[in-house]
């Protein structure tokens, strides 16, 4: 059975992945200036989720505006967190 320190860091841990995940997800959004984020959401909608209700030319600035945000280097940033900081076996 697990010591209520064990259950108390279980509660506490969800909220600080959570804080955590934000703060790199903010820090990712506000590189954007604040006319390609208004852009950006525009896009977002008017395509309703479907690039191929974009023109080519607006689906290249969303694609350009999403390259931006460096995705995929969120991506390695959250990957430590959500594994709990434990190292993949592939890396060795």
């Amino acid at each position: 059975m697990p010591s209520s320190k064990q259950v108390s860091r279980l509660k506490v841990m969800p909220w600080a992945l959570l804080a955590r995940t934000s703060f790199l997800v903010a820090m990712r959004w506000v590189a954007l200036s604040a006319s390609e984020r208004a852009r950006l959401a525009s896009l977002v909608r008017q395509s309703r989720g479907r690039p191929s209700n974009l023109s080519t030319r607006e689906r290249a600035e969303l694609r350009r505006l999403v390259a931006k945000l460096d995705l995929a280097g969120a991506g390695r940033e959250l990957m430590p967190i959500l594994r709990g900081g434990k190292r993949s076996r592939r890396g060795r």
